[in-house]
């Protein structure tokens, strides 16, 4: 289904079931959210994709966007008196993002829903990327805190969200996992490039990855 939505582009690659919190307080996305909270609570979504060059805010802005991100919901809003707002939005679904809009009071854009593609995932995949995930958590508790807690989900398709979404990767990487088409795809992915991470800490133990990712996983 194709609809315009605003946009808030982020350095930073979101997959669905992410929850996370956004300050806003530059004038463009002031003008998003004040637009957003004339909407129905649940027709509050605007998109946001990672930005590849560039920055979140200033004048020039992102200079260049990754095509693929995520589908936002506001949960959670409180506005200061200085006209900033702090957000605690939901991550629901993906998007493919045509031609940004940036010439009104909000970047806007036409985006389509990017649906999974449902497939049957062989048993020896899930299990080897569970064991994979599970093995990295217990080398990084060496050097920092575990990125996930709680029990890993069964379904492989939650599963392949939630490995993405927790390992702290090069954005690229992340990217490439949110683009995948299917959670079989995705969680092949996600064990490759863990077995490298593996790999790379045995050498240099002191420099186990990049910095962990700061959202949480919610299974809604």
């Amino acid at each position: 289904m194709n609809e315009r939505l605003p946009m808030f582009p982020l350095n930073a690659v979101l997959f669905p079931g992410v929850t996370l919190p956004l300050r806003v307080f530059e004038d463009r996305y002031r003008a998003m959210v004040h637009h957003l909270l004339r909407q129905e609570e649940e027709d509050r979504h605007f998109g946001s994709v990672a930005i590849r060059e560039g920055y979140e805010v200033g004048e020039t802005g992102a200079q260049s966007l990754y095509r693929v991100g995520v589908k936002l919901l506001i949960t959670e809003v409180e506005h200061h008196s200085d006209g900033s707002f702090d957000l605690e939005v939901l991550a629901v679904d993906r998007i493919r993002m045509d031609s940004l809009v940036s010439s009104g009071d909000f970047p806007v854009a036409d985006v389509e829903d990017l649906p999974e593609d449902h497939v049957t995932v062989p048993s020896a995949v899930v299990d080897t990327a569970r064991a994979t995930f599970t093995a990295y958590r217990a080398a990084l508790l060496e050097f920092r805190d575990d990125p996930f807690t709680g029990s890993l989900p069964k379904d492989p398709e939650f599963l392949s969200w939630t490995i993405s979404a927790t390992t702290p990767l090069p954005m690229p990487d992340r990217q490439a996992l949110l683009e995948a088409p299917d959670a079989g795809v995705r969680l092949g992915m996600a064990t490759d490039l863990l077995r490298a991470e593996l790999k790379a800490m045995n050498v240099i133990p002191s420099l186990p990855a990049t910095e962990v990712a700061r959202t949480k996983w919610s299974p809604n």
